[in-house]
């Protein structure tokens, strides 16, 4: 007999005390040993339209449903007695008549409302005009082509009548092939319907039914399911998800996707694929923080923690850390120059080349974001370099006096010892060349759009151009520390090799769509491609963000702290809740507002982990790789959003435009860490960014319509 387990199962074990979950654990390991055992007590719930479904104790109030049959048992949910029976009574799992999907279905409960005698002899009453009925969505959808895309036949009259209102209440009923096919027809598209199995195909095994429904083979597999029931992406996988997952590529691949699409879930299974695939390799697993190199290893330990074999060849380290590692193992500790360091440097050579000719903001960047990046030795390489992105225009006489400088720059950090990020990597880069022998074999990078020139060439280095050496990860929308360059000019060619994830699971549609008017529909790389929002949906509401101006910094911290009171009293847990800031300086403000509500709090550093019974706070850059179920932005001042520091250093008309471009993407990557409440805070004057959030009257970003779905996912109004 196969043991399955459901996602609507660790969906409702999450919502149960510890206590709870602790029994209810003990039970579910009993029955996957032995479900015959004499101390298990099942019980027909006699109401249930399926017959399979059957309950058992967990003790006096706690009841597991579980649908049994000749050939498996699966745990489908969990709950106190009544309302475990009542979810079971308006349930079913059955095989859908065209898909083949092994599904779960919910009981339609119709109920017509018949007008009472007294209701229809009395007069009407005047009142104001009826409000224009609005066109159903589908309703030009045939039956068979509706159940193509997964909706149960059952659903098929509420789906065809559902219009612009009404959608998000219906598509909840849902299975979530169909949820998706829904959302992507209502906004203009035309999905692929799911595959379809042959009728004598075991239904369990359709991807979509491998979505919701997994087979556990041991109880170490169970185990990991029912220790993290928020973290169903360790059980349960998309199958657009998994066929990236599972897919072999000649080359390097990069796929990308909104906040909230699943990029990191996909990064974390392709590095445990590629180590189960491959006994005997070693596989990176790296990021370009220390903090999310951390949340990257707590959620490895979640997916593959009772794999020893294979979790123990996934190596977790920030590129930097790794950097340091290696170079310390194979030229000693590195002396890296700090920013002030080598302006003062920059300073002391251009006073002696040519005095007062060139800005010092101009040489800092110049130097950071050509020279060192590209690792450039010589005046040959610095004339033909093609300078991307820097639009101050220097002729040839110019890049002499240039280059003039950043020798002397080179010559006085070599006589002090000192070397930079970019010749630690370079120095790795060659180093790997010359041995021939690479310390792994396959390379995975979340967050790939702020890995620099020399990370990423030193990555490509690492993967030896190996098929599935390089595997990107990333979002050009939350790029938020490198300057834009060329891929392609480092070997990185992922042409043909580059897919979209649309699907998010993470955010309200309301938080995303309002979210989403930070950037533009589609966003480009040096290289050409295109990363597009177009066609994204979220599926699931949720309240509109709300966002608040007011005329001083204590009246913000106290909307900050009632909304925080509201949102404890809605029975949100204190770790559900984030407050972020842009910059240290703002950080106090965040406090107080905690303080104010009453609560505790703790602030986020390298370990990016929160604590139960605190709320989290911390800078917008420290909350990359994070989720919460409320999120306030606070301090979007004008000044702090974008921060005025930035601004005055600028001495590139391409540098403000990167500094407008990259606080713009902060701020979408703080709203984009709540899942369904959203506040926003500022002091008058506010960040002229506010007015982007901002909703239209014309194009409503948080409403239930189709002009804010159509237009969230990139379609016409």
């Amino acid at each position: 007999m196969e043991f399955r387990i459901a996602d609507t199962f660790t969906d409702s074990l999450s919502r149960l005390t510890a206590q709870e979950q602790k029994a209810v654990k003990t039970t579910a390991f009993d029955l996957q040993l032995n479900p015959a055992a004499p101390g298990m007590k099942f019980h027909k719930i006699d109401r249930a339209r399926d017959p399979n479904f059957w309950s058992v104790r967990v003790n006096a109030d706690i009841r597991l449903i579980v649908h049994k049959s000749a050939a498996s048992l699966l745990l489908v949910y969990v709950d106190h007695h009544d309302e475990a029976y009542k979810w079971a009574e308006r349930r079913k799992i059955e095989r859908h008549p065209t898909t083949g999907a092994m599904q779960l279905v919910e009981i339609r409960e119709r109920i017509e409302e018949i007008a009472s005698p007294r209701a229809q002899a009395e007069e009407p009453v005047a009142g104001p005009a009826p409000a224009p009925v609005k066109p159903k969505l589908f309703e030009n959808l045939r039956k068979f082509e509706l159940m193509a895309f997964g909706v149960p036949e059952e659903w098929i009259d509420d789906v065809r009548a559902a219009d612009e209102d009404t959608l998000f209440d219906v598509i909840t009923h849902l299975p979530q092939e169909a949820q998706e096919a829904i959302l992507r027809l209502a906004v203009g598209e035309r999905p692929e319907p799911p595959k379809v199995l042959p009728v004598e195909a075991d239904p369990f095994t359709h991807p979509d039914a491998q979505r919701r429904f997994r087979v556990l083979t041991n109880v170490e597999e169970l185990g990991r399911a029912l220790d993290y029931p928020w973290e169903k992406w360790a059980v349960f996988l998309h199958p657009d998800q998994r066929a990236l997952v599972e897919r072999s590529f000649s080359g390097p691949a990069r796929i990308s996707g909104s906040a909230g699409t699943g990029k990191t879930i996909v990064a974390l299974h392709r590095a445990v694929h590629l180590a189960r695939q491959s006994p005997e390799s070693r596989v990176l697993l790296t990021t370009y923080s220390t903090a999310l190199a951390n949340a990257l290893r707590v959620r490895l330990s979640h997916l593959a923690g009772n794999e020893p074999a294979v979790a123990g060849r996934i190596i977790v380290e920030g590129i930097f850390d790794l950097a340091r590692r290696l170079y310390t193992e194979r030229f000693g500790t590195p002396s890296i120059a700090a920013d002030d360091t080598i302006r003062a440097m920059l300073a002391d050579a251009a006073q002696e080349e040519q005095p007062a000719r060139f800005d010092t903001n101009f040489l800092l960047n110049e130097w950071t974001d050509v020279v060192d990046a590209w690792n450039l030795q010589s005046w040959e390489e610095y004339r033909d370099v093609a300078r991307l992105g820097r639009k101050t225009r220097i002729g040839g006489r110019q890049r002499e006096q240039l280059w003039d400088i950043f020798t002397g720059l080179r010559t006085a950090l070599e006589a002090r010892g000192l070397t930079t990020w970019p010749g630690v990597f370079a120095r790795l880069t060659a180093d790997l060349s010359d041995r021939g022998k690479r310390p792994f074999d396959f390379v995975v990078a979340d967050e790939a759009q702020d890995l620099g020139v020399a990370p990423l060439r030193f990555l490509a280095a690492l993967a030896g151009g190996r098929p599935d050496g390089l595997f990107l990860a990333g979002d050009l929308g939350q790029r938020i520390f490198q300057t834009p360059f060329s891929w392609k000019a480092l070997g990185v060619d992922v042409r043909g090799r580059s897919h979209t994830l649309r699907i998010n699971y993470r955010t309200s549609h309301q938080i995303r769509a309002q979210a989403d008017r930070l950037l533009p529909l589609a966003l480009a790389d040096v290289d050409g491609l295109v990363e597009s929002r177009r066609g994204t949906v979220s599926v699931f509401n949720g309240p509109p963000p709300v966002i608040k101006v007011v005329p001083n910094a204590e009246l913000e911290m106290e909307a900050v702290a009632a909304w925080i009171g509201e949102r404890l009293r809605e029975g949100y847990q204190p770790h559900e809740i984030g407050v972020f800031v842009r910059a240290d300086a703002q950080m106090e403000r965040a406090r107080k507002a905690v303080q104010i509500a009453k609560a505790d709090y703790i602030e986020l550093g390298e370990d990016a982990a929160s604590a139960a019974g605190k709320v989290a706070i911390s800078t917008m850059h420290q909350a990359k790789g994070l989720e919460f179920r409320g999120v306030a932005v606070m301090a979007c001042d004008d000044g702090v959003l974008p921060l005025e520091e930035r601004i005055e250093a600028v001495s590139d008309e391409s540098d403000l435009e990167e500094v407008y471009n990259t606080e713009r993407h902060l701020l979408y990557v703080a709203c984009t860490r709540a899942r369904d409440c959203l506040l926003i805070t500022g002091v008058a004057p506010a960040s002229e960014f506010l007015a982007d959030l901002t909703v239209s009257t014309a194009e409503p970003a948080a409403g239930h319509g189709m002009a804010s779905l159509r237009n969230a996912a990139g379609g016409a109004p």
